[in-house]
């Protein structure tokens, strides 16, 4: 295509003045034809390892370990979590029983002991790997007994513990999506995007759980908020656009506040993780402060400099959100086509997948684009 400008150019030099604008028009209309196709790329985003099926979250361990899940939206996958080798392969994780369940087989096999439909991965720096599954297939409908928290030990890639959560606290249309441990790991506290939206606090010591400012408009898609990809409003066949609650969450780095946001929405809220402890027994002690107007995004993740990036749809981008409010572009790349999932890794280096959303049976008649990748790159100074 560089070529073929040249000549357009080299056309334009010699042509009268009418006829030079005429090319001019129509070189510039091939310029904008060949955009798409050819994306822009920025050469700080490498890629990491490339999958079979739709991914979206991903996890890093203290000692360099990397974790990937598949959740089980528009196909039965094969395995819904795993590990990353060193050379781009996976390996069920922690077993392939434990990855054994298959949508066809509900009948056969315990939603108690087998992963559903997993959403997050997440390695909380002291030994052990937690796997969020809402046990919600396409996200629909969730199956009994199946919505959970599983806490595997890294040593001996044993399950350690499994955290059932009953129907008071992930509903029939509940969508477990995303966790953060606290430091001390005492609690685990999730979003839930699924109706209604709301957060979900766990008591890692007694397996208590109890759902918090569900229903309130700080957990819920916001009204005239249209998620737009590829320079569109994202639309279903039938019209719809996508709804998604409480989605994007991120803790900070002292385990005392908690940062969330609506998938479809602009505004970015925080709480004091002590008032969402308290809210156990005192509902009214959850009272969420508005912290920042942003964009539709997905994940979230908070540096050691209190930096919160964003990955952004709209734009296949990360954006930073500084401790000053002010909303920074990091980088742009096609490739990352529904920017998902945020991880760091013992050395610094960020990781994002892009788990290709707007190419989904969910807004096609099939898959457009099935380039799952995890990608990484290096944060600025």
């Amino acid at each position: 295509m560089s070529s073929l400008s040249a000549a357009a150019a080299a056309v334009v030099l010699s042509a009268p003045p009418a006829h030079a604008q005429t090319i001019e028009r129509l070189t510039n209309k091939v310029k904008e034809l060949v955009a798409p196709v050819a994306g822009k790329t920025d050469d700080r985003l490498q890629k990491v390892a490339m999958f079979e099926h739709q991914v979206t979250g991903v996890t890093v361990s203290e000692d360099g370990r990397i974790f990937v899940n598949f959740p089980r939206w528009s196909e039965d996958v094969p395995v819904s979590a795993a590990e990353v080798m060193t050379d781009g392969s996976i390996r069920p994780y922690p077993n392939d029983e434990w990855n054994a369940w298959r949508n066809a087989k509900m009948s056969e096999l315990s939603p108690k002991d087998h992963f559903v439909t997993v959403q997050s991965v997440v390695a909380d720096g002291r030994g052990s790997l937690w796997v969020v599954d809402p046990a919600a297939p396409n996200s629909e409908k969730t199956v009994k007994d199946g919505p959970k928290l599983v806490q595997i030990d890294l040593k001996t890639n044993a399950v350690k513990r499994v955290y059932p959560f009953g129907p008071d606290v992930a509903g029939p249309a509940s969508y477990l999506n995303d966790v953060r441990i606290a430091p001390d790991g005492a609690f685990a506290y999730f979003t839930d995007s699924g109706s209604p939206g709301g957060l979900v606090v766990l008591d890692l010591n007694s397996g208590k759980a109890w759902r918090v400012l569900s229903d309130d408009p700080s957990t819920q898609f916001e009204k005239g908020v249209v998620v737009h990809v590829d320079g569109e409003p994202l639309r279903r066949p039938d019209g719809r656009q996508p709804q998604f609650n409480a989605d994007s969450i991120a803790l900070s780095k002292d385990g005392k506040t908690l940062y969330w946001k609506a998938l479809t929405g602009n505004t970015m809220y925080r709480i004091s993780t002590e008032a969402l402890q308290k809210a156990s027994q005192d509902p009214s002690a959850a009272k969420p402060e508005k912290y920042a107007d942003t964009e539709p995004t997905d994940g979230l993740w908070i540096d050691d400099k209190n930096r919160i990036f964003l990955s952004t749809m709209e734009n296949d981008g990360v954006k930073i959100l500084g401790p000053d409010g002010k909303v920074t572009p990091l980088l742009q790349d096609s490739r990352l086509r529904w920017p998902d999932t945020f991880a760091q890794g013992p050395d610094g280096t960020m990781y994002i997948t892009a788990s290709h959303i707007q190419d989904s049976p969910w807004f096609h008649q099939g898959w457009t684009d099935d380039s799952f990748t995890l990608f990484k790159f290096a944060p600025p100074d």
